[in-house]
């Protein structure tokens, strides 16, 4: 069986490791049931999920099985780690309509079949625990002082709004899910993203008194673009893997817009191509990187949306940035009631309404800068009312700034 953790490491999966040694022998050896956890908060993972996603699917194509878990008990709490203040409360009905979407969208990467890997809730075994069993059980081998020094309890606590108690048991049941995971199936490995490491940390330490066998962890690095930028994060917000909330057109633009900068890196991560192709890729310069670009972008919306939306989004952006005609089946669409048209929509308005524009005054901002069009014609007057008679075979094509394009249809 391939040693995989070589490969993890080689395109920089690997930020943490329990011990290195160990667990590249541990692959080297045998087959490793591993587990992440995804957060149910939304209906939809986004770009910045595709890290975990990606090394899991590395993984299963090396032998090895997953575990994807979505947190319908975790979720219920809230992971205080890196967050400023208390999440929002969320449903038991809303987690698991979450967890749907979510399971959709991880099938497209890792075979979850309840044999070569699994998609699991926590809320079947969280759930039904009892409080005081589980304070006297678990709770007991937990220190309260070194729980309090982990970097994102810290930073809770020194904040006015200060720490719940409801989140400070959620270190407790991530490790519990641990536990829990290695008695049912075997689990001997959990990964997630560097911000976890103490809560991964807490779960093998748990295993370790509990059942005094070893387990391990391992956490990769928390992507930022070269620019400084959360990965899967742009302007207009969120880039998302639900093709309802970003167009494949959308994520292909996203991808192709990379800063030459990390165009190595993230053909490392987000592809399967072999690692000899990555960096002949990643050594192109100034107008050659286009290619590697082009590589990076429509490898990427293959494995989220699929070769035909792949296909579909390539040919449209060749067109639209490369003076060819364009392919409106791949640009996003929305339809606009005929009256309103008839009617008149502030400029603004629409832009913003279309997505072009994450507010009125970033739709205001992008007009009076020169960067608004309709139909390929520049509009900077911010009162200008968009109406039927600018309608070009019934359509309206909107673009904000040089590549972000929105086409409008009568209805």
């Amino acid at each position: 069986m391939e040693n995989v953790f070589e490969t993890l490491k080689e395109r920089g999966f690997i930020q943490q490791c329990s011990n290195e040694e160990r667990v590249a022998n541990l692959f080297a050896e045998k087959q490793v049931t591993y587990y992440v956890g995804f957060d149910a908060t939304a209906v939809s993972l986004h770009v910045g999920s595709l890290v975990p996603i990606m090394a899991m699917a590395h993984l299963q194509r090396a032998g090895h099985t997953p575990i994807a878990i979505i947190g319908g008990g975790t979720t219920m709490i809230g992971d205080p780690t890196d967050k400023t203040e208390m999440r929002p409360m969320i449903s038991a009905e809303q987690i698991e309509a979450n967890g749907a979407g979510i399971l959709e969208q991880l099938q497209r990467y890792l075979k979850l079949d309840n044999r070569a890997g699994r998609f699991l809730n926590n809320a079947e075994w969280l759930l039904s625990l009892n409080y005081i069993e589980f304070l006297r059980d678990i709770g007991k081998h937990f220190r309260v002082n070194e729980m309090i020094r982990a970097e994102g309890y810290r930073q809770r606590l020194e904040r006015e709004m200060g720490l719940s108690f409801l989140e400070f048991n959620y270190q407790l049941l991530q490790a519990y899910d641990f536990l829990h995971l290695f008695q049912r199936y075997g689990c001997a490995l959990q990964l997630g993203g560097d911000d976890q490491w103490g809560n991964i940390l807490a779960g093998v330490e748990l295993v370790r008194r509990i059942e005094g066998k070893r387990v391990h962890a391992m956490t990769f690095p928390l992507l930022t673009t070269a620019g400084g930028a959360k990965m899967g994060k742009t302007a207009g917000g969120a880039v998302w893997l639900d093709a309802q909330r970003t167009s494949p057109y959308q994520f292909y633009q996203y991808w192709i817009n990379t800063d030459d900068r990390d165009v190595a890196r993230f053909l490392a991560y987000f592809t399967f191509l072999p690692m000899e192709e990555v960096r002949r890729l990643g050594r192109l310069k100034d107008e050659e990187s286009r290619e590697a670009k082009a590589v990076l972008a429509y490898e990427t919306t293959k494995l989220a949306h699929g070769a035909s939306e792949a296909d579909k989004a390539q040919a449209a952006s060749r067109t639209a940035f490369g003076g060819g005609g364009m392919d409106l089946e791949a640009i996003p669409t929305s339809a606009i009631a005929a009256n309103r048209l008839h009617t008149g929509i502030p400029i603004m308005e629409l832009f913003h309404e279309v997505g072009l524009a994450t507010s009125r005054s970033e739709a205001r901002r992008l007009i009076q800068q020169g960067g608004a069009y309709i139909n390929e014609k520049q509009y900077r007057a911010i009162d200008t009312v968009v109406d039927a008679k600018l309608l070009e075979e019934n359509a309206l094509l909107l673009r904000a700034g040089k590549k972000r394009y929105h086409r409008v249809v009568q209805k």
